[in-house]
């Protein structure tokens, strides 16, 4: 016995002994794919590749096979020979449809957002509504002629325009703290649709490298370093609409260097009785240099502009008298202007010991002015109640991020860690009662604010094999500076504040098929520097404390089923004041629900895919039936079939539902649920050429987009009322659009 243990030992002291590390690189025509999955067959070590396609597998010997796979790629498998080990490895891979019959559960980084890739690819987003509804379960609605930012619903929050979800591009915050029209406003119309490469995102407050707003859940794009094609793209439909686009690559035939532009213009007049003069301008420049085999730099410079008019929401008693069509307008008179310009730069590069670090600085300009009217004749019955709100905004800011690997023989551990600063400058922040958008009758609030918010963070992957454990904390410090412009002396007044915000998550990948998980943490949503401090706010960043627990299960090679339970609980909530137009902290609140999603390929061609969300929300601080938290959808439902390279034609039709929802806290009146279908479908006449059509509302659904209950009083009334007031969805409506690649 005692031979054969000496024999066995020596077997593994010489294996040991010739084992190697691999070091090597995925790349597709020369170009690093980030995230691919590397896997030794015969040692079971496995890797993912970083930003620059680099991957390094440990206990390698010649004649084992690394098997090499990513998502929408063909799967190569390679034999190490000794010259491939004496060298660093290159292996190429080849573009392929994307499939749900490769996804492998336990391979990628993130199931979730390997199967939104697969969204993407196969239903492509046409407009810029769309950008966000490609996120499993959000809804968005419009109610300002276009040109606002759109209302959210996400897992049975109403977050308006932004309060309890983070937005980023690129690594620049998309959310505004203290906004004119309401914290957390986030306009996502600077973005091009067509310049998306990714989309990654994830529900909960659960993960440490995402702060101020990441309640509810929170969504990051990256745009493409680099075009496939040329574009010239133009469409026209009705209601006066038309949008052109052109996007150009710059550097022809340049492995270690891309850059190209896009120009998007779009105007149209909306459905509306008194024509919207909707327009938008979009520029995008965007420049990517490999330094070395280990560094890359990227440069992007962008500039938004957008004008419109609105005819605002209108009260259900005119619509029903007659007086009003679901197009007419009480005050046409909204409407407002917009504009941002941002700054970018972003630096990847792998440091001493293999650490590599992702940084990017950025500057953004933003201006905004908006002129809303909700309650008509309510406050002054000569003049009405028109609101301008308006605000100049200088925003400067970066985000370092650091990754390590560590095997440590019978486990690995991913660390990150990272570090950010981001400051608002924001001059002449206004709320004024106006007329007629010429004339200021009285300034509202008028001042200055100064907001800066550090951070830092660390989690640590501990990868057991088929169990990864993620243990994170993140450190938030934030001060609100506010001088009111409208006090009699000089007023500066500040305060500072500092959250400490732990978070643990686990991943049991039972086997290919079958992944679960439980995620928990403490995430926030800051507070208006206003509020804080006018109104001596105790807690500035309340905290919402939350848990998941679900799977992800593929019982078949063509269908894939993700389950979450979850739970949130809230310190103080936020509230939409319709009057002044602006949001107001409430109490606490908690929420609880199913996320449920299906994804399901019918051939290689055809795919289908729906995700639903039952919630149940209420307020803490109320009495039992009087509880209920306006707005907050108690069941949602999102999905579509989409098909693709189907005889030169492709397209899908895409559906979402929201159920009727308490108006307010008793839930005595409630805003109208809806199921609306829009259509597209294309076709290619060759490589170059494309005709399509898209539909939206395709039954012609009577809808409203966005209700509120409001109290309003009409020129002609003597008594206030309150009712619903709301913002009609688009009827059915189509465009076509022709488009040329080269």
């Amino acid at each position: 016995m005692k031979k054969v243990i000496t024999f066995i030992l020596l077997v593994n002291l010489v294996w040991m002994a010739n084992a190697q590390t691999v070091k090597g690189s995925v790349m597709e025509n020369n170009q690093p794919l980030e995230t691919a999955y590397v896997y030794n067959q015969n040692s079971k070590e496995h890797a993912h590749t970083n930003q620059f396609g680099q991957f390094i597998i440990n206990n390698t010997n010649v004649g084992d096979s690394l098997m090499v796979g990513l998502l929408g790629y063909q799967k190569r498998t390679v034999v190490l020979t000794k010259a491939l080990l004496e060298n660093t490895l290159i292996i190429n891979l080849e573009a392929k449809a994307f499939v749900l019959d490769e996804l492998i559960l336990s391979e990628p980084l993130d199931v979730m957002n390997s199967m939104i890739k697969i969204d993407l690819a196969t239903n492509p987003i046409n407009s810029s509504q769309e950008i966000l509804r490609k996120v499993p379960g959000l809804i968005i609605g419009q109610h300002a002629g276009g040109g606002k930012a759109e209302q959210l619903f996400l897992r049975g929050f109403d977050i308006d325009h932004g309060t309890d979800i983070g937005l980023s591009v690129d690594g620049m915050p998309v959310n505004m703290v203290s906004h004119a029209h309401g914290q957390g406003y986030s306009d996502l119309h600077f973005l091009i649709p067509e310049t998306i490469q990714n989309i990654s995102f994830g529900k909960g407050p659960y993960y440490s490298d995402h702060g101020d707003f990441n309640t509810a859940g929170f969504v990051d794009f990256k745009t493409k370093d680099k075009l496939d094609d040329n574009l010239i793209s133009f469409s026209a439909g009705q209601f006066n609409s038309l949008r052109t686009l052109g996007m150009f690559t710059l550097l022809e035939n340049q492995n270690s260097q891309n850059a190209y532009v896009a120009v998007e213009y779009i105007e149209t007049d909306g459905p509306f009785e008194s024509p919207q003069n909707f327009d938008r301008l979009n520029v995008i420049g965007k420049y990517n240099a490999f330094l070395n085999n280990n560094s890359k730099i990227g440069l992007t410079l962008s500039h938004f502009t957008s004008q419109w008019d609105a005819s605002g929401q209108i009260p259900q008693r005119l619509v029903d008298d007659g007086t009003l069509s679901n197009f007419g307008a009480v005050d046409d008179t909204e409407g407002g202007e917009t504009s941002r310009t941002n700054f970018n730069v972003q630096y990847s590069t792998i440091l001493d010991n293999d650490v590599s670090m992702q940084t990017n600085a950025f500057y953004s300009n933003y201006n905004f002015e908006l002129y809303s009217n909700f309650t008509f004749f309510l406050e002054d019955p000569i003049n009405g109640d028109q609101i301008k709100q308006k605000e100049d905004r200088n925003v400067f800011g970066f985000n370092t991020q650091f990754k390590k690997n560590r095997d440590y023989n019978n486990f690995d551990v991913t660390y990150t860690s990272g570090v950010g600063l981001r400051y608002d400058d924001v001059n002449d922040i206004e709320l004024s009662h106006t007329l007629n958008r010429k004339e200021t009758l009285e300034n509202i609030q008028l001042g200055n604010v100064n907001q800066r918010n550090l951070y830092g963070f660390f989690n640590a992957e501990i990868d057991l094999g088929n169990v990864k454990i993620t243990p994170g904390l993140r450190l938030e410090y934030m001060k609100f500076q506010y001088q009111d412009q409208l006090s009699a002396t000089y007023s500066n007044l500040s305060q500072t504040e500092v959250a400490l915000l732990p978070k643990l998550s686990i991943q049991y990948n039972q086997n290919n098929n079958l992944q679960w998980f439980v995620k928990s943490g403490i995430g926030f949503h800051s507070n208006d520097s206003r509020v804080v401090l006018n109104q001596e706010i105790d807690n500035a960043l309340p905290k919402a404390y939350g848990v998941d627990f679900g799977n992800v299960w593929k019982p078949t090679e063509k269908l894939v089923l993700n389950t979450a339970l979850w739970y949130l609980f809230s310190e103080e909530e936020f509230v939409y004041v319709g009057d002044a137009g602006i949001i107001e902290p409430s109490g606490k609140s908690e929420r609880y629900g199913i996320d449920f999603g299906v994804r399901y390929q019918l051939t290689d061609n055809i795919y289908f895919n729906t995700d639903a969300t039952v919630t149940r929300a209420r307020s803490l601080e109320e009495v039992n039936g009087n509880d209920y938290i306006p707005l907050a959808p108690d069941f949602t439902l999102v999905g579509g079939l989409s098909f693709k390279d189907l005889n030169n034609f492709s397209g899908g039709i895409n559906y979402r539902y929201v159920d009727d929802r308490p108006a307010n806290e008793d839930n005595s009146v409630q805003a109208e649920g809806y199921f609306v279908t829009d259509l597209n479908v294309n076709y290619a006449f060759d490589n170059h050429w494309k005709l399509g059509v898209s539909i939206e509302n395709v039954f012609d659904t009577n809808w409203k987009e966005t209700q509120f209950l409001t109290e309003s009083r009409l020129q002609n009334e003597v008594q206030a009322v309150e009712e619903i007031h709301f913002t009609p969805g688009t009827p059915f409506s189509f465009k076509t659009t022709l488009s040329y690649s080269f």
